[in-house]
């Protein structure tokens, strides 16, 4: 007598099957450095749950805690709406600013071994790697 279990079906979007939803530090972005980055503690966290397709997101670049919804879709393509954050004033919010200005305009991402990509129309990247892999 033998046992074995029945595989699992995925059916879930393809954004699951590559394990979206969890904590990607920021390792490269426009004219910032990956130590500046490190040093900033940039990251953004989808480890939410999803609902209707939407991730509920945080980020945080040195200052304020930011937060957006997320849909990352079939064939690459990702929306992002609704950023906000909190109002707190720091000595140097130039890589906030740069992030909430580039982060809503991002349209595509890729996902390649533990390496988000996030571009936008233009060809400007965020390349993020899973924080419990770095």
């Amino acid at each position: 007598m033998n046992c074995t279990s029945a595989a699992k079906q995925n059916t879930q979007p393809a954004a699951r099957d590559y394990k979206i939803q969890r904590e990607w530090m920021l390792v490269a972005f426009g004219n910032y450095s990956k130590p500046d980055l490190i040093k900033k503690g940039a990251k953004i966290d989808l480890t939410a749950n999803m609902e209707d397709g939407k991730i509920r997101g945080g980020a945080f670049m040195g200052c304020n805690n930011v937060f957006f919804t997320s849909e990352f879709k079939d064939k690459g393509k990702v929306k992002i709406s609704g950023i906000g954050s909190t109002l707190k004033a720091c000595p140097d919010m130039s890589l906030e600013d740069d992030f909430s200005k580039s982060f809503k305009n991002m349209t595509k991402y890729s996902v390649e071994g533990h390496f988000l990509t996030l571009s936008d129309d233009q060809g400007n990247q965020m390349k993020f790697v899973a924080a419990d892999w770095d």
